[in-house]
């Protein structure tokens, strides 16, 4: 990693690893949804999906307004739990068991970009980059609103399928 002199530069470092993350999510929710038995599940991925190419078009643009371009730098965290969500669906049938663990591996990503988005809408403040907060707010809010959303999919009847052992 490059030397940072400037929370500046922090910020920009982690705007541009939020892009990347977002940029291999927008190739990742697809193979999800396909994947997904329930329908209110894939719905709610396909639904964030649609958000998913938003944050990139924001975040690219937060980018452009600081005057910085995108590093091209790939997101590691996020090619992890990527790759460990499609090693749960390599490994399981569909049904309701998949379900569930496509919400695991979907959550974990939720709260990676949670953090990230967290972390640079404060440092956005700090710096008095308020639009910039402001934006970053609002992804932070829908990725909240996706998390939440997810728990209520497990909790109302997927978990208990799956534990029951049900296909669907």
């Amino acid at each position: 990693m490059a030397s940072v002199s400037s929370l500046r530069e922090h910020l920009v470092e982690e705007l541009n690893d939020l892009l990347n993350a977002e940029q291999q999510l927008t190739e990742a929710l697809p193979k999800m949804a396909e994947r997904a038995s329930s329908r209110d599940l894939r719905t709610a991925i396909r639904s964030h999906l649609a958000e998913t190419k938003q944050h990139v078009q924001r975040v690219s643009q937060a980018l452009k307004d600081l005057g910085e371009k995108a590093s091209g730098k790939t997101c590691d965290a996020m090619k992890g739990l990527l790759e460990e969500g499609q090693e749960l669906m390599d490994g399981s049938d569909p049904g309701a068991l998949l379900d569930a663990m496509l919400i695991t591996a979907a959550q974990k990503v939720e709260h990676y970009e949670i953090a990230g988005y967290g972390t640079a809408r404060n440092f956005a403040r700090l710096l008095g980059f308020d639009n910039h907060a402001e934006i970053l707010q609002e992804t932070l809010d829908e990725e909240g609103a996706t998390d939440q959303k997810l728990t209520e999919l497990a909790d109302g009847m997927i978990n208990e399928l799956a534990a029951s052992g049900a296909s669907k």
